[in-house]
């Protein structure tokens, strides 16, 4: 199986990256195309194995897959510049565009297509819209994605592939802004408060980098409860807030200053 991603910024060479340490795709079975030398080059440093190039074109013509991993302004010039070459009932189109939308990408594929495809304009090809985040490039991003003209077999195909680079879930395409703010501008609101609490360790007398290694191992404790005893946040909470205890004062302090409003608050104007 052969996948080409097109742009090779930060979210295509993460994902490049990270499929050639998973098991479904060697660096010579993945083609990186970019405008850049550059880009190219990072690329070129972290695997010499992986398949360069500057020509669109050619490079989506043996693909099993195409990633654009573009910003969504240029997506619709890439496309433009691709379609013919796209054998549309046989190959699968990933865009990782936020904002831009089914109808959107669909639109591009028809308009004016002419290609060996007699009936070019009466076929769209298998899209799918994934939006991940940033520890993508750590292999641990949670990772949203939807289908659109796509069989069962290639949904499960996506997400086998994303689940190399963390964890993914398949959505309908009316959550993927939700999933954006809920995960990806989601990541930033977590790095927030961690930030926050090595700020107040600090205060409380701890050096900085000190602080920071216990907020770590703390908000990692508590991921590894959630997760081992498959149990929901306030269950874990009830475990540590004795009554009349210092925790419950402290959560309290926190809620009279508007903690979880001031969360939700910030999901909702992130979508």
């Amino acid at each position: 199986m052969k996948i080409t991603i097109i742009g090779t910024g930060n979210i295509g060479s993460a994902i490049a990256l990270g499929l050639a340490k998973g098991s479904m795709f060697a660096a010579s079975d993945i083609t990186c195309t970019d405008m850049s030398e550059k880009a190219l080059d990072n690329v070129r440093r972290a695997d010499y194995d992986f398949v360069l190039s500057m020509d669109n074109i050619t490079a989506v013509r043996d693909a099993d897959i195409i990633i654009l991993a573009v910003k969504p302004w240029k997506v619709e010039s890439v496309i433009n510049e691709i379609k013919t070459a796209i054998d549309y009932e046989k190959q699968i189109v990933v865009s990782i565009a936020a904002g831009v939308t089914f109808e959107d990408l669909a639109s591009y594929f028809v308009k004016g297509c002419v290609s060996y495809l007699a009936n070019c304009d009466d076929i769209e090809p298998a899209i799918f819209r994934v939006i991940p985040n940033t520890a993508i490039a750590v292999c641990s991003s949670m990772t949203f994605i939807s289908a659109y003209n796509a069989s069962d077999e290639q949904s499960a195909l996506v997400l086998r592939i994303f689940r190399e680079l963390g964890n993914a879930m398949l959505v309908e395409e009316r959550l993927m802004a939700a999933g954006t703010s809920l995960a990806s501008s989601g990541i930033a609101f977590a790095l927030r408060y961690i930030r926050a609490a090595i700020e107040g360790g600090v205060e409380l007398g701890f050096y900085p980098q000190e602080a920071q290694s216990i907020v770590i191992n703390t908000v990692q404790g508590a991921i590894d409860l959630l997760i081992e005893n498959n149990s929901n946040p306030e269950a874990e909470i009830d475990k540590v807030t004795t009554p009349g205890g210092i925790t419950i004062r402290g959560l309290n302090e926190m809620e009279v200053s508007g903690f979880t409003a001031s969360v939700i608050r910030g999901l909702k104007a992130s979508r």
